[in-house]
């Protein structure tokens, strides 16, 4: 049990995963690294299946990228993915593939 920001939690404190950096590498992929140091695959094909994400299947749109305080973001904010899910949603990408 830990305390923040005033209120009790039962599980234990863990670190916030944010987004430092990404790449868009085409097709509607992109190399996305967190905090964590781990570099993941990201094929946002899927998620352009959902209304709010459609805007996405543009390629323009989706390399037009922005991340503010950890999260991906597209057209000013608009279209944002919790770093949580965009991790969930993304694959393990070896490192040594990393230019």
């Amino acid at each position: 049990m830990f305390v923040s920001d005033g209120y009790v939690c039962a599980s234990q404190p863990t670190a916030t995963l944010k987004v430092t950096d990404a790449r868009d590498v085409g097709n509607l992929c992109m190399l996305v690294t967190f905090n964590t140091g781990e570099t993941r695959l990201l094929d946002a094909t899927e998620l352009t299946e959902f209304e709010a994400f459609a805007p996405l299947g543009n390629q323009e749109t989706f390399s037009s990228f922005s991340i503010d305080h950890g999260v991906l973001q597209w057209l000013d904010g608009e279209i944002d993915i919790a770093p949580e899910g965009l991790y969930l949603r993304s694959f393990k990408y070896p490192a040594e593939l990393i230019a």
